[in-house]
């Protein structure tokens, strides 16, 4: 196995094995489950893309979470991201299907508003609109180490409020429904996320989060503000540039990603599985204490 890097200080692309490889041989897993926690992201190229070899693979690294309410795919394990409804037609540029693509345009990391936060995400491309619909990536981890040691110590212990609604709300007021903002009610994590495999901390913040324990919305809402304005910043971001072919994986402990625009009128879908954190992800020392 061979791995090259891409991004500033994080970021691989595996040669040498490929997602079935990492699904029937424990060694390939082994090898490629160790670049995932050094490295965050996995870029795999030239892949044999099929829904039956992506759950194979992305379930050899834990329980599958099952795609939420009222999205394409939902109560199965493929978040199907297209624009292209059920009759085979390119919706129309204000169809809910666009408005989703549009709000993944900002910075966030997957799941983070469930009651189980996602270890990880693994996206493959079906059907490319030829120019652009690229994803761009940073590390949170990275973003960690650059803050001043006291505000690392401020948000050791520091929690966060995130839900799915206040990151639709900022696209458009009806584009999570009352299905989803019941299913979805918000949630608290710790603001960094340790990995117990290497003891290195992350930065655990996203556009959906919008509030922290003990400060006022305000402020919370700058400071949350601020610290993704940190870790997002261009010289630190990977540019992916899709091609027929690719799977890409990433830490959502770790990292922040966002879907960039394309021309609407032409296809692009993606299908993406993620995989559910668990205790051995560091899951429940990211759990903030019991509000009384």
């Amino acid at each position: 196995m061979e791995l090259v890097p891409l991004g500033p200080g994080f970021g691989v692309e595996v040669k040498g094995v490929s997602l079935l490889d990492v699904a029937i041989d424990a060694e390939a897993y082994k090898a490629v489950r160790t670049a995932f926690e050094t490295h965050s992201l996995l870029v795999f190229r030239n892949q044999t893309i099929a829904d039956d070899i992506q759950v194979a693979y992305s379930r050899a690294f834990g329980p599958l979470e099952l795609t939420k309410a009222a999205s394409v795919g939902a109560n199965s394990f493929y978040s199907r991201l297209t624009n292209v409804g059920p009759q085979g037609e390119i919706v129309p540029l204000d169809h809910r299907q666009v408005l989703v693509a549009k709000a993944n345009a900002l910075w966030h990391t997957d799941s983070s508003f469930k009651k189980t936060p996602a270890l990880a995400s693994v996206l493959t491309a079906r059907v490319l609109p030829g120019e652009d619909g690229d994803t761009e990536f940073t590390s949170t981890r990275l973003a960690w180490e650059r803050l001043p040691p006291d505000l690392q110590n401020r948000l050791k212990n520091a929690v966060a409020t995130h839900s799915y609604a206040n990151s639709r709300d900022q696209i458009h007021p009806d584009l999570a429904n009352a299905e989803e903002r019941k299913a979805l009610p918000p949630v608290r994590w710790r603001m960094n996320w340790r990995n117990p495999s290497n003891d290195r901390r992350a930065l655990y913040v996203a556009s959906h989060a919008y509030a922290i324990d003990g400060m006022d919305d305000r402020d919370a809402r700058q400071l949350l503000a601020q610290l993704l304005d940190e870790a997002t910043r261009p010289e630190f971001v990977y540019t992916h540039k899709w091609r027929t072919g690719d799977a890409v994986m990433w830490d959502n402990r770790a990292m922040l990603h966002r879907g960039r625009p394309w021309d609407y009128t032409k296809e692009r879908s993606m299908v993406r599985t993620t995989i559910s954190a668990t205790e051995a992800d560091g899951l429940n020392e990211v759990k903030p204490p019991v509000l009384h």
